[in-house]
């Protein structure tokens, strides 16, 4: 037998009906807000994510699957969807239509990474972007859309955490005191964590082992060394999501684990996954469309996570849609009548099943009932005689005859 990939899932019925809710949800959300759906390749060249995400981050370090095609060109299965969203910006040139857009995704990414509870190798992320406005407020737009979104999904046991990563005027400075305190702890670092120390000392903050977090609880916080610009961004993100008396934590040791945010950035957790309790996070990457070689223009972003989410869903069971009407035939004839007319409801946009082998109506009935039907119609020689069948509701048992002789609307009209 061939199995799986080891953290490439399969989403089977009675998991994928939660998947559907979430994505339909969040199309509908993002359109309210003015955003237009965007599909970008899951192959992309390796460069746009070395450039974008930091080549000395551990995304691209360790987890990218990256290979040579046939021409020696190195591609890479997408680990996350902002660099391609923007490299389509630029290269459509999107910006001189119109420089301001909203732009979401849905799909899947891809991470070497130990596979867990919630995460995989093959992962499923949504996101959002808004391209061209600079002004904190769309910051704020931003998190109230993805609030909003995650309680039209019925999740509303969250925590907002924010930061500010201030700018390329103002990290240089709190990057090199961050990397003499870090130098005096190289001892107790783990090895990640001394190779980052050597590469970019910000990424020691993202570390998860236990001794490495416990030395950056005491680290330097960035909020001491915004420029003046920085501070007053984030002051303005702090007086809009008060505004909105929308609750927020600030968490200055909250640097995300790409090296393109600028200024804001934020993330959403939950106390009901355990330890991997982030749902949804992003940030501003006002400097990310320069860098790619398109024109000057400030983002802002989020992703969220499709998996930690179907599993906050877990006891939905009204997610789940069952057929309508069940057709038990009883003989050939009824059973080449009960043929035409499902076909006919289910032209009418009705779910009906039938069973298609000449089955006793004991048999039937049970897979009306393992179906979970609403309805059972049930029709044999005298009810074809008489032009009538038996329409049975399987919550009530209550049972009446329907007139099929003139069409199928009497029918129609009692189950619908």
């Amino acid at each position: 037998m061939i199995t799986g990939i080891r953290g490439f899932k399969d989403i089977l019925p009675g998991d994928v009906e939660r998947w559907q809710f979430i994505e339909n949800t969040a199309r509908k959300v993002f359109e309210d807000f003015g955003f237009k759906e965007i599909k970008i390749p899951i192959l992309e060249k390796t460069e746009l994510f070395a450039r974008s995400i930091g080549e000395d981050t551990d995304i691209v370090e360790k987890e990218m699957y990256s290979f040579l095609d046939r021409k020696g060109e190195s591609l890479t299965l997408r680990p996350e969807a902002t660099a391609s969203v923007l490299r389509a910006y630029i290269e459509h040139n999107l910006y001189k239509e119109e420089p301001i857009k909203k732009l979401y995704s849905i799909g899947p990414m891809f991470r070497y990474e130990r596979p867990q509870k919630g995460r995989y190798r093959q992962f499923y992320q949504i996101n959002a972007e808004v391209l061209g406005i600079g002004d904190p407020k769309i910051d704020v737009e931003l998190m109230v859309m993805l609030l909003h979104l995650l309680k039209r999904l019925g999740v509303e046991k969250t925590d907002l955490n924010i930061n500010s990563l201030g700018c390329s005027q103002c990290r240089p400075q709190f990057r090199e005191t961050l990397r003499s305190f870090f130098e005096r702890r190289l001892n107790i670092l783990c090895p990640d964590c001394k190779r980052r120390f050597t590469t970019n000392p910000l990424r020691i903050m993202d570390c998860k082992v236990e001794t490495c977090s416990k030395v950056v609880s005491d680290a330097p916080s960035i909020l001491n060394f915004l420029c003046s610009e920085c501070l007053t961004h984030f002051d303005e993100v702090k007086e809009g999501l008060r505004i909105f008396e929308i609750p927020y934590m600030v968490n200055p040791y909250m640097v995300r684990g790409l090296d393109y945010y600028t200024r804001t950035a934020f993330e959403i957790t939950t106390n009901e996954l355990g330890a991997q309790n982030a749902i949804a996070g992003g940030g501003r990457y006002d400097n990310l469309l320069k860098e790619l070689g398109g024109p000057d223009i400030p983002g802002i972003g989020f992703a969220m996570g499709v998996e930690r989410l179907a599993l906050l869903l877990k006891e939905r069971k009204d997610l789940f849609r069952f057929p309508k009407v069940f057709v038990a035939a009883l003989g050939s004839e009824a059973q080449n009548n009960a043929f035409r007319l499902i076909a006919a409801l289910r032209l009418k946009g009705i779910w009906a099943e039938m069973d298609y082998g000449d089955k006793s109506l004991k048999s039937q009935m049970r897979r009306a009932n393992k179906l979970k039907v609403h309805f059972a119609l049930i029709m044999g020689e005298q009810e074809l005689k008489s032009g009538c069948a038996i329409l049975r509701d399987m919550e009530t048992g209550h049972q009446e005859k329907i007139d099929l002789s003139k069409g199928i609307d009497e029918l129609i009209e009692k189950i619908d």
